[in-house]
């Protein structure tokens, strides 16, 4: 008997680059972030877009979690 065999999907992911302006004081800001978490300032940033995309949806989420178990009593008398 053979092992079963393994499928292997390759996804084609496409980066691109964006410019942004920052001041001088929010620049040196920046890189002393960075500086103390021993990471560059373009990965402080990237984590920062990171972060704020992700957080919409953790919102929502959590909102949604609330309204559920608040109104779970209601939801099983409506049933």
């Amino acid at each position: 008997m053979s092992p079963p065999a393994m499928v292997v999907s390759l996804e084609e992911v496409f980066m691109h680059t964006i410019t942004i302006t920052l001041s001088d004081d929010r620049l040196a800001k920046l890189q002393e972030m960075a500086a103390r978490l021993h990471i560059s300032p373009e990965e402080l940033a990237h984590a920062g877009v990171e972060e704020l995309l992700a957080r919409p949806e953790e919102t929502y989420q959590r909102a949604i979690d609330y309204v559920l178990k608040k109104n779970a009593e209601l939801y099983r008398w409506l049933a």
